[in-house]
């Protein structure tokens, strides 16, 4: 026997129709657009580091003091300062033929940055004629790049970089790996370890988002100068300027 269906029975199998049409378009939609899941994301957990000063007991304890950060210490590096201004913005670790470049930013409360920032710097070494290849690394997402150079003798060449960033509580951890930690990344394990590791002291003040995090020399820093680089803003403030990677104020801890 054939009845009718009550109309409340009706309005739901119509309902859960339409919910099934929705979905599966979301669906369709975030297909089309994979990369902007990755934007404008909260922060994700960071288990692992880098650290927000709260979330250490003994930041000074085995790093190296810049105010805005704590850089871990190892055996044998060389700690570089780089300069924008009259203001300290930046600090290299180099670490026999590898470096890490690392630079803290303010960053909004709820909302990560690194994926509009990974946009910015793709965008502006691809109009530089360079190529890029975002990848998940051991860092989580990453660029990995080859930038256009002009060689000491003049002739263009191209330099493999890695850059790699962690969005924290109301700062944004940017760091730039060149040399063979770049060529090899299999063999970068130390630098990425001295990432995780580093400890940001975003301060309670006001500031901008993306404002760069001021750093300060340690009290018994001895200086090497060899030369201030200025900041290159031709290009994203968070790509490094490239030119930022090249030999600045030094100095050496032999830990």
């Amino acid at each position: 026997m054939f009845g009718r269906r009550k109309k409340s029975e009706a309005a739901a199998d119509a309902a859960g129709e339409a919910e099934q049409v929705v979905d599966e378009t979301a669906e369709d939609e975030a297909a089309e657009d994979g990369e902007q899941r990755r934007v404008n994301l909260p922060p994700a957990p960071r288990p692992d580091g880098p650290w927000d000063v709260s979330e250490v007991s003994r930041p000074d304890e085995g790093r190296v003091d810049l105010g805005g950060v704590f850089v871990p210490g190892v055996e044998g590096m060389e700690l570089r300062v780089e300069v924008a201004g009259d203001a300290i913005v930046a600090a290299t670790v180099v670490l026999r033929d590898s470096a890490i470049q690392l630079q803290a930013f303010a960053a909004p409360k709820r909302e990560g940055i690194w994926g509009e920032v990974r946009e910015e710097i793709a965008s502006g070494i691809t109009k530089q004629g360079g190529v890029i290849d975002e990848v998940e690394g051991p860092l989580g997402w990453e660029l990995r790049a080859q930038v256009p150079v002009q060689l000491p003798d003049g002739t263009g060449g191209v330099q493999l970089v890695r850059f790699v960033g962690v969005d924290g509580p109301r700062w944004f951890l940017r760091g730039v790996i060149s040399g063979q930690g770049a060529v090899q990344p299999e063999a970068a394990g130390l630098l990425e370890q001295i990432f995780r590791d580093t400890v940001v002291v975003r301060g309670e003040g006001p500031m901008a988002p993306r404002d760069p995090i001021v750093l300060k020399l340690p009290n018994d820093a001895q200086m090497v100068p060899e030369g201030v680089q200025q900041e290159d803003q031709e290009t994203s403030r968070f790509s490094g300027g490239m030119g930022q990677l090249q030999r600045g104020p030094e100095i050496t801890e032999v830990r």
